[in-house]
Order: C-alpha cells, then sequence, then structure tokens
C-alpha cells in the first residue's frame, strides 16, 4: 500500500508553498471527481495531496463590471445557475448543466474540470494491473510506450490535431465554451501569479502527450475570467452523445454571434469531442462573418470547420456529425433574443 499525506491549505500561497515543500509528487485536490478516479486506476499515484477546497474566497463568482469572473474553486452547479450566467450567457451555463450528473456538478469545481484527462479507453484500461500493463500501451499514460488508438477501436476518437502519437479527445464541455469566449486562466506558482488566455493553456499532443497543459509544476488555477460581450445573449452550447445524459460528447459546439438583423456582424466557434484540445475554429467563423445567415451557409461553416480533419478506421461519421452540430448550433445562438 502506497503511504499518502493528506493537508489543507488556507490560501492559495500556502498551498504553492506546501506543494514546493512536497515536491513533484504532490497534487492540488478540490472536488476530487477525476484526481480520486485516476488514482483508483493507478493512472495518478501522488504522495501528497493539497486540499484547496477550504480557501476562503476561492469559490466567488463575480458578474459585475467588465468581466466575469469564477473562483477556481466555485462548483460547477453554482456557477451554472449564476442568474447573469444563466440569462446573459448560455452557452457557458449549458455547458456545464450538460457535464456529468447534478451529483458531479454539485462537487466539481470549475478550475478543476479545465484540468479533467481524457477518457480514452486505453488511456484508462490496463493502468492500474500490472499483468495489464504493455498489453495496451498509452502514451498519454506512459510516454513512449506507444498508441493503441491508432488502428485500433477509435470510434470516439479525434479527427482533429493528432499526431503519430495521440488521438485521444479533450473530454470536457466547460473548456470548450470558454475557448469561444476568449477566456483567460489566472494562476499561483511558485514564480508568482500570471493570467494565461485559454487558447495558450492546452497543448496538442505532438510527441510529447504526456504533456497536456501549459502549467509549470506547483501552479494553481485560482480563477477564471471572461470578458463581457454582447454576442453571450446569442449564444448556445450544443452536444451530441451517444445518449441524453451522463455521457461525453461525440461532437459539440460552442457558438456566440452579434447580428445585425439576418447579418452576422461577428462570430465565436469553438469544438468539442472532436479534437485533442478545446478546438476553436477561424475558418468556420470565416465563412459566416458578414454574410446574412441561412441553413445553406451554416452548413458550410460547419464542413470548413472539419476541412483538416483525419479519421481512423471507425470515427469518420464525426466530420459530418460535427458540421451538422455546428450549423445548429449557429442556427440556434442566432435565434435567440439580444
Amino acid at each position: 500500500m502506497q503511504g499518502l499525506n493528506y493537508t489543507f491549505a488556507r490560501s492559495a500561497e500556502e498551498a504553492v508553498a506546501q506543494f514546493a515543500g512536497a515536491g513533484g509528487s504532490a497534487r492540488y485536490i478540490a472536488g476530487g471527481t477525476n484526481l480520486y478516479d485516476l488514482m483508483k486506476l493507478g493512472i495518478e499515484r501522488p504522495a501528497h495531496l493539497i486540499d484547496v477546497s477550504r480557501i476562503d474566497g476561492m469559490d466567488a463568482i463575480e458578474t459585475d463590471g467588465e468581466v466575469l469572473r469564477f473562483g477556481g474553486r466555485a462548483l460547477m452547479a453554482d456557477v451554472a445557475y449564476a442568474p447573469v450566467v444563466r440569462d446573459e450567457y448560455p452557452l457557458l451555463s449549458q455547458s456545464l448543466l450538460k457535464a456529468a450528473s447534478q451529483q458531479l456538478r454539485n462537487m466539481a469545481t470549475v478550475g478543476g474540470n479545465l484540468l479533467q484527462r481524457t477518457r480514452c479507453m486505453y488511456f484508462r484500461n490496463g493502468a492500474g494491473s500490472s499483468s495489464m500493463v504493455g498489453v495496451y500501451p498509452c502514451n498519454k499514460r506512459e510516454p513512449h510506450s506507444g498508441c493503441s488508438a491508432i488502428g485500433g477501436v477509435d470510434r470516439t476518437q479525434a479527427v482533429l490535431g493528432t499526431s503519430q502519437a495521440c488521438t485521444a479527445v479533450a473530454p470536457g464541455d466547460w473548456p470548450v465554451a470558454l475557448m469561444a469566449m476568449d477566456a483567460t486562466i489566472e494562476t499561483l506558482g511558485p514564480q508568482g501569479a500570471r493570467a494565461l488566455p485559454i487558447a495558450e493553456f492546452y497543448r496538442l499532443p505532438g510527441d510529447t502527450p504526456h504533456s497536456e497543459f501549459n502549467l509549470n509544476p506547483g501552479e494553481l488555477v485560482t480563477a477564471i475570467t471572461v470578458r463581457k460581450t454582447p454576442a453571450g445573449r446569442r449564444s448556445t452550447y450544443h452536444k451530441v452523445r451517444d445518449r441524453e445524459s451522463y455521457a461525453f460528447a461525440l461532437a459539440s459546439a460552442a457558438v456566440a454571434v452579434e447580428m445585425e438583423g439576418a447579418t452576422v456582424r461577428a462570430a465565436r466557434i469553438a469544438l468539442g469531442g472532436v479534437a485533442t484540445t478545446p478546438w476553436r475554429s477561424s475558418a468556420a467563423e470565416a465563412v459566416v462573418t458578414g454574410s446574412t445567415l441561412t441553413r445553406e451557409l451554416a452548413i458550410q461553416a460547419g464542413r470548413a470547420a472539419f476541412a483538416d480533419a483525419r479519421s481512423g478506421k471507425q470515427n469518420a461519421f464525426k466530420i459530418e456529425l460535427g458540421a451538422r452540430v455546428v450549423a445548429d448550433a449557429l442556427i440556434i445562438a442566432a435565434e435567440r433574443r439580444a
């Protein structure tokens, strides 16, 4: 049995100091809905857990002023039901409400959700049993061991942002909505505080798929900010999955638009369930911006989003499905009242 230290931090600064004292074997924990699962599978093996769930103020939800600001340990459910978020930024609220179950949303934090790791079956299977290690090689779990999904069962794998080392889908819904809204991630680490655009927060797999986030050792996500925009009201998070609830996306789209009559003045489009990171599509945005939105144009935008997609043996359906999800999301968002 592996020994485990468990400590509480009363402030973000204290948490960072505890991490520095514990070394690379430490992990921060708040809701624990993903980390505990990975520990049971043997994928994560921390020697020291630093509980940040009691840090005062880090669960604040601030909706006044020019930005929305969500503390890193704010609960998914609390953010989803915050009146301003629910009424004026539907894509943010919907991305949270369409994720997991109500019980999990009551425990999981919006900061921790950013760091959720893939549900690729090869990443998860065989990790906890010494008799199974090596049967399903996974570069994300064990660097340079190989990728079983390439040439294997790949129905749920990514078609965008893949590499010769990894095709695992980024699983989250909330990060996709934040990508569409150009969110900023605030962190605190041994080198101090910094603010990182969400577009720079995630890393493509390349040759190092085990390195998923542009975080330095010991950095703690303290807050997420979203600049307010009129496009927030005309927005949606549209998600297609194998079952109606409690399932990860086969394809999803977070869309926010600014309209002038039937003309799209500006569009923000991000994709989920189809890429190795939350995926912003400037190509789809360019198709609709400055044009009258029709169903045909929305389909063109959706197909533009997947122009560079590469499928495997069983996931080619995601390309057409994803294009239509984008088209549906555009129509839904444009029809909302500003």
